[in-house]
């Protein structure tokens, strides 16, 4: 009978996987038993510390829903999401940086036409108008290109986190497609920075460590044009206090946005603009491949009656 040491137990566990069909499986069950047995010996972790770590992660899955995915924000807090998005995107060779989907790519993104208002029922934020190009890396406009984009309105919530999301249906939240100069625009409100949800198990890391759970105020796009690498990422608004101390380490220079204060009469599409509002302009470059792009996560409205 084997009487496995430290070291003994881990080889013998490796091992184990030895014969999986699979190589990249058995790559990546051996690295993760070598990584996660290291932590064991490096931390001497003990039975209640063991017992603490299964308890959260199963209350943690206990907290994913259809429109909520607990496990994703816990990536994003220990920074694993924008590691994964780093060694996929090491190489961008003039296209637009890369950064975290987040929890809430959920539900219906409706498409709807240019100048349409995203969040018609915000009666206090700031008005937004938002145009931006897509094209690859030379410059050439790519038409006919699916823009998903979605963000959190000025009080720090997306629609998904409402309550009357089942009944009342997607919100700052829609899909556009490029035009044949590769252009989309679309009106909205600033939205502000909030912070991550904290009333689950991710919240309670954060507050037993100390951090902020706040993310800089920006806007999410998913970009996927045909015969070129899909796009994620987000464009944040400049000037906001948390752009050196996002939660979820998502910031990059690149996608830092000048939102400018304008009180022209129109909009650049013609139509008449309020007294104030706000102008953000951006071309998104993309990277000649191929690739799958994210799926929102959730289910379609009406499923919850």
């Amino acid at each position: 009978m084997h009487q496995f040491s430290e070291t003994e137990l881990t080889e013998a566990v490796v091992r184990s996987f030895e014969d999986a069909p699979d190589p990249r499986v058995k790559f990546l069950l051996q690295e993760l038993v070598k990584s996660l047995h290291d932590y064991v010996r490096k931390t001497s972790l003990s039975f209640e510390e063991w017992e603490y770590a299964i308890d959260f992660l199963t209350r943690t899955g206990q907290k994913c829903t259809p429109i909520r995915q607990e496990f994703i924000l816990l990536s994003d807090v220990l920074g694993v999401s924008m590691l994964v998005d780093a060694v996929n995107h090491r190489e961008r060779g003039g296209a637009t940086e890369t950064t975290v989907l987040g929890p809430f790519y959920v539900g219906e993104h409706k498409e709807m036409p240019h100048g349409a208002d995203i969040s018609p029922d915000s009666q206090s934020g700031q008005k937004l108008f938002v145009q931006a190009r897509v094209t690859d890396v030379a410059g050439k406009p790519l038409a006919g290109v699916p823009v998903d984009v979605w963000h959190a309105d000025d009080g720090g919530l997306y629609d998904s986190q409402k309550p009357n999301y089942a009944t009342t249906g997607p919100s700052a939240r829609a899909r556009f497609v490029t035009d044949l100069d590769g252009r989309i625009f679309f009106r909205s409100v600033v939205p502000c920075s909030y912070p991550v949800p904290i009333d689950g198990p991710t919240g309670e890391l954060i507050r037993q460590t100390g951090r902020h759970p706040m993310r800089p105020a920006h806007i999410h796009f998913v970009v996927a044009a045909p015969g070129y690498e899909p796009l994620v990422t987000h464009l944040f608004i400049g000037g906001d206090k948390y752009l050196d101390s996002d939660v979820v380490f998502g910031v990059k220079d690149e996608l830092i946005a000048k939102v400018e204060k304008r009180s022209d009469a129109v909009m650049p599409d013609g139509k008449p603009a309020p007294s104030e509002w706000n102008l953000m302009t951006y071309e998104f470059h993309l990277k000649p491949g191929k690739g799958t792009p994210p799926t929102p996560l959730g289910i379609k409205l009406g499923e919850y009656a």
